[in-house]
């Protein structure tokens, strides 16, 4: 099919509210947005424990954080894969190419990238900040939740990040997902399938709605973030 056929052909399918492809978006939303919404607490707290403490081992914990940076999704999968396989130790679970494998697949993608962010953020925060938080008699919860205000912006950078990895990610829900139709089947794997067999009207409609989250979700963050203007005296 022509390219221009093959284009038209996929906004066709999107304006026509076309039940498979929607679904498809739908499930790639949940099982983004669940491990999102999991991981981010966790991450976040971890983040600022690292930049605030001082223990033993911190500088291997933070080498750590940061080389799961550039792991491939595709290992996470494998590794999935063998952990909740019917022989592996959480085989009972039954969660392999089920939505909620793909969802921890998810959580262990998006941890680092916000651990790294979280980290990042509040190491460059102005640590008199939290040194007048603690004069003024605040708590330990307080006091980070001061110092996580202040770095809101490097925080919410950390989640869209994190948002655009899972939710482009394709070898671990591949591998863990198993690609199963109206169940695992996410906008990535599903473009990677229907290029596979010359469909590539619902590759390019799919490939549409993931630029499109691009730009909604960066469009978001500057509109929270205020004045874009460039900076002055440079």
């Amino acid at each position: 099919m022509p390219l221009i056929d093959a284009t038209q052909a996929a906004f066709g399918l999107l304006f026509s509210g076309d039940p498979v492809l929607w679904r498809i978006i739908w499930i790639s939303l949940k099982t983004s947005i669940v491990g999102l919404l999991i991981a981010a607490p966790i991450a976040v707290l971890i983040g600022y424990v690292i930049a605030t403490r001082e223990f033993t081992g911190r500088r291997i914990v933070i080498w750590i954080a940061q080389a799961a940076l550039s792991l491939p999704t595709v290992l996470i999968g494998l590794l999935l894969y063998l952990l909740l396989s019917r022989q592996g130790p959480f085989g009972s679970l039954q969660w392999l190419f089920t939505q909620s494998g793909v969802i921890l697949g998810q959580i262990l993608i998006v941890l680092p990238v916000l651990i790294a962010f979280t980290l990042s953020a509040v190491q460059a925060a102005d640590p008199r900040l939290a040194e007048t938080a603690i004069v003024h008699g605040a708590s330990r919860w307080r006091v980070m939740l001061t110092v996580l205000h202040e770095v809101r912006f490097g925080v919410m950078a950390a989640v869209i990040n994190g948002f655009g990895r899972v939710i482009s990610e394709v070898g671990c829900a591949m591998m863990v997902g198993g690609n199963i139709a109206g169940e695992t089947r996410t906008i990535t794997t599903a473009i990677a399938l229907e290029t596979s067999k010359g469909e590539f009207a619902q590759g390019i409609a799919l490939g549409i709605v993931l630029v499109a989250f691009a730009l909604l979700i960066n469009a978001g963050m500057m509109l929270l973030q205020g004045d874009t203007r460039p900076a002055r005296n440079m």
